[in-house]
């Protein structure tokens, strides 16, 4: 899939009409958009994103999430993209609309897809969006409509780019470090979701899920009244569990929103305050602000540090106890080892007695049977003392109690392992900085609250009243917010329970009915499709870690510094980790690593994951080269830009994140130049140079040396 051309229509800073054409040509992959800051680079990559995603564009970026809640909600920051020019001319509507070319749509024909999303900051309430196939609409389209969801969002989601994963192929290079930085549980359970998406895994559970519901239809026609009854039950269950999740998700969703406009509006009333009272000047107050909302966030990220501890307290309370199941675990594992191996041991020994009461016959030699018994046991314990020496040893009358698979018995040795090691001084580590911030955050409250006071009069009395209403509201949504955080857990929790409870009633009813060929026929496909999902997983895993440990070395100057990568995915989906190891077979700490490392790794994970997955999208890279030295650089430029996408769109500003050097080093590749033209303070358009004129035009548009 390529993208064919992008047209903005009176988009910010874009005026009027502006086309640009975006296609590679042959081999040459890159097409290089710059300009200065302020020139319209950011806004560019923002109305391709918007004219895919609109409301939901918060989703792909936090850099989005936090203008939107900066200005209040989404329709306020939307409505604020009409240029100021063409709105004094009295024009009311602005537009992106992006043309691809090479879509796959199951059954329908067609050389061209073009998105287009409009709003009209006059008539509209919210965005209006457009595909048209080949030119023209498309019953496709009125047949994915849903009651609540658009037919154009479900297409663009289904056939374009689901928005999950739409973060790798639209991302900051400055900021995809963060891919290095994650660490909570629901960190790493949107990234598990994210790479489900994008390594197609998704696909084949979901295809799972559709066959198991299937049959369970048989199920209910042989199951007796009592189990079908109590399997209609826990669907039902399922599906009302489902639908409350997301309707408290919506739930969540608006309360944010509200408490976005409330907070912006808390701070209308601070500012007010503050200018009436005289206390403090409104640069002392920005600077306040930032330094507050720096600190919420250090203490949003160790707050989520602490309650991954918090989950992980009763077990190392339960010390003891632990270290009972570790060494069951380990006995079970040696008891499953001396089977595969004492078969081997025992089949080897056969043979040789075989071949020993062969050679004895052919002999004729008679033996004692004292004799022989004694030689034979003499044998047998002498081959496993000489040959089979390591097969550990079980306690005769050993019980297996849980029967891990590898993956969870890993899982578990993992936090044994942190508890014993690092759990406790970390902990500490991360309550003390907890208690640090919040100190430090109350301290500049206070501060605020001080500049505040002023004269007892009417009007600054009615504004700390109203302050004080909003404030309460906030704190009220907070509360709301995390109560139903809770809910939604214990939904999760409640699903996870209905959905262990349905597989034991359907393996109880398919062992006591008797199915026809096709309802046969079903259940050997689940089964099949149960055990290639295992190994696709597996084999996803596998390719996944190789090609990052090649990605890594490849870009990385200090070679041999990492030697292997280990992509841990948990029996039920929800949860990955990526690890890396030294030379010593060490774990490396993501966080020891410096931004230019964060960044390689970032980038090749990035590079294995597109790589790996079926989705051939392009990929848009803002602030490249960001933090690194030349050698990075070069490795990047040689092996990450030329093979991440068929398509790549960067945006550098030259000379700082671009120098004339690696455009050099670049040049091979790159089929297309734009530089954007800052006509006024109020428009800019695009100006196409030949990519061998494009420094020389550069240094004459923008009088740079």
């Amino acid at each position: 899939m390529y993208i064919k051309d992008i047209e903005l229509n009176n988009f910010r800073i874009y005026k009027g009409n502006n086309k640009i054409s975006l296609l590679p040509d042959n081999d040459k992959n890159i097409i290089v958009i710059s300009g200065k800051n302020g020139f319209g680079k950011t806004t560019f990559l923002m109305s391709l994103v918007w004219c895919l995603y609109g409301k939901q564009m918060e989703k792909v970026d936090e850099l989005y999430e936090k203008e939107i809640k900066d200005k209040g909600n989404y329709t306020k920051y939307i409505s604020n993209s009409l240029n100021r020019k063409a709105y004094e001319e009295g024009e009311t509507e602005f537009s992106v609309s992006v043309t691809f070319s090479g879509v796959k749509i199951p059954d329908v024909t067609c050389n061209e897809v073009t998105i287009k999303r409009s709003y009209n900051i006059v008539s509209n309430s919210s965005d209006r969006v457009e595909v048209l196939i080949d030119g023209y609409q498309n019953q496709l389209i009125e047949d994915l409509t849903k009651e609540n969801q658009k037919g154009e969002e479900i297409f663009i989601r289904d056939f374009i780019l689901p928005i999950e994963i739409a973060k790798f192929f639209f991302f900051d290079a400055e900021k995809i470090v963060s891919l290095a930085e994650i660490n909570s549980n629901n960190q790493r359970r949107q990234l598990s979701k994210a790479y489900s998406e994008v390594l197609g895994i998704q696909k084949y559970e979901d295809l799972k899920a559709n066959l198991e519901e299937k049959q369970d239809e048989y199920r209910r026609r042989s199951a007796r009244p009592e189990e079908k009854e109590e399997l209609n039950q826990l669907h039902a269950d399922i599906e009302n569990t489902k639908i409350e999740i997301e309707r408290l998700i919506e739930n969540n969703d608006d309360l944010k929103h509200e408490r976005n406009q409330k907070e912006k509006e808390a701070e209308d009333i601070q500012r007010r305050l503050i200018k009436e009272g005289d206390k403090m000047t409104l640069e002392e107050l920005n600077s306040l602000r930032e330094e507050q909302l720096k600190l919420e966030e250090k203490k949003t990220a160790v707050l989520e540090n602490l309650r991954k501890y918090f989950d992980i307290i009763p077990f190392a309370l339960a010390g003891e106890t632990l270290m009972n199941i570790s060494e069951q675990l380990t006995n079970e594992r040696n008891l499953i080892e001396q089977k595969y191996k004492q078969d081997d041991v025992n089949s080897k020994i056969n043979q040789i007695k075989l071949e020993i009461e062969r050679q004895r016959i052919e002999e004729r030699l008679v033996f004692d049977t004292n004799v022989r018994d004694f030689y034979e046991s003499q044998i047998v314990k002498l081959i496993k003392k000489h040959f089979f020496s390591d097969i550990p040893d079980v306690p005769d009358n050993f019980e297996v109690l849980h029967d891990f698979s590898s993956s969870e018995t890993n899982e578990f040795n993992h936090l044994v392992n942190m508890i014993k090691h690092s759990f406790k001084e970390s902990f500490a580590r991360l309550n003390t900085e907890y208690s640090y911030l919040k100190n430090q955050i109350d301290s500049i409250n206070r501060k605020i609250r001080d500049a505040e006071k002023s004269a007892e009069d009417d009007y600054i009395a009615g504004l700390r009243m109203k302050k004080e209403i909003v404030d309460k509201r906030i704190l009220s949504i907070s509360n709301e917010v995390e109560t139903i955080n809770q809910k939604i857990g214990e939904f999760n929790n409640q699903m996870k329970i209905f959905k262990q409870k349905q597989e034991i009633l359907r393996k109880k009813i398919d062992e006591s009915s008797e199915y026809s060929d096709k309802e046969q026929k079903t259940k050997q496909i689940i089964n099949r499709l149960q055990t290639f999902i295992a190994l696709f997983k597996e084999e996803k895993k596998k390719s996944l870690e190789e090609k990052m440990l090649h990605g890594l070395n490849t870009l990385m100057h200090k070679k041999d510094f990492i030697t292997k990568v280990e992509v841990d995915i948990s029996h039920t989906g929800e949860d990955i980790d990526i690890t890396l190891y030294n030379t010593r077979n060490k774990i490396i700490d993501k966080g020891s690593l410096s931004m230019g490392e964060r960044q390689m790794y970032a980038s090749a994970l990035l590079n294995a994951l597109v790589d790996e997955s079926d989705i051939e999208f392009p990929v848009f890279i803002d602030s490249p080269m960001q933090k690194f030295d030349e050698q990075h650089a070069e490795n990047i430029i040689k092996h990450f830009y030329p093979n991440v996408s068929k398509q790549v769109v960067i945006f550098p500003l030259i000379n700082k994140e671009l120098t004339e050097k690696e455009y050099h080093q670049l040049h091979k590749k790159v089929c297309k130049t734009f530089l954007i033209e800052n006509l006024s303070n109020e428009k800019s358009e695009f100006r196409e140079c030949q990519p061998n004129e494009f420094l020389e035009t550069y240094k004459e548009l923008y009088n740079a040396d």
